[in-house]
């Protein structure tokens, strides 16, 4: 399961993170509300918990904007005030719950795990774009009869790049969530995981290409075989 954790409390962030990650939980972690939103709306979780007061972007603005992009990601929204007012607008905005801090981490775990089930209900097993797919539990990637096995960093570009297929997807973006943030990897990097891409993707004969868009990123287009 993925979750992404957007707090600007940096310890309480750290504590979340290690409570998921004890529970094999792959976490990602956002300290503003710029770069929650950015995470949330291009990267794929299965449950996001977002604190409401933050800089930047406040995650009422934040819930709002995932809806209105049709973002359906369960979200738990975090709150330093038991205020009712408060927890009507965030559901009104599109949250899933809410929790008043300091909270149990059993009781956040508990409430992680109804919502991942709720969403595994119509969880895909796969990602496809024109004639190409994605095994999201096998990491093969497949045309027609033809398939090939990815590697770790090209599965999660292709990943990226299939779950954002209307969005120009940025070198910048693709670092911080293949390599990390704290990764010292660069813009060649890229470069070279996208040749390795478009290589994998000509042997299987798909009329799917991966097209630089100059000096702002990549997105997926189909054309003719």
């Amino acid at each position: 399961m993925r979750i992404l954790v957007v707090e600007d409390e940096v310890r309480l962030a750290e504590a979340i993170s290690q409570i998921l990650k004890e529970q094999k939980y792959q976490t990602d972690v956002a300290n503003d509300g710029i770069d929650g939103l950015d995470y949330a709306m291009y990267g794929d979780y299965d449950v996001i918990i977002l604190d409401v007061m933050l800089p930047g972007k406040d995650g009422f603005q934040i819930v709002k904007e995932l809806r209105a992009a049709k973002k359906q990601t369960p979200i738990i929204m975090l709150t330093a005030r038991d205020d009712v007012h408060d927890k009507v607008r965030g559901l009104d905005q599109g949250a899933d719950d809410y929790m008043t801090k300091p909270f149990d981490p059993e009781e956040l775990l508990a409430r992680v795990r109804a919502l991942s089930r709720r969403q595994g209900e119509v969880q895909l097993e796969e990602l496809s774009f024109d004639d190409l797919t994605l095994g999201l539990s096998t990491n093969d990637l497949r045309c027609g009869s033809k398939s090939i096995r990815l590697a770790f960093k090209e599965f999660e570009i292709m990943r990226i790049l299939l779950s954002n297929q209307k969005t120009i997807v940025s070198k910048e973006t693709l670092i911080r969530k293949v390599w990390g943030d704290d990764s010292d990897a660069e813009d060649n990097n890229v470069e070279a995981y996208i040749s390795f891409l478009r290589k994998k993707i000509s042997f299987l004969g798909s009329k799917v290409s991966v097209v630089t868009i100059r000096k702002v990123g990549y997105r997926l287009e189909a054309g003719q075989q």
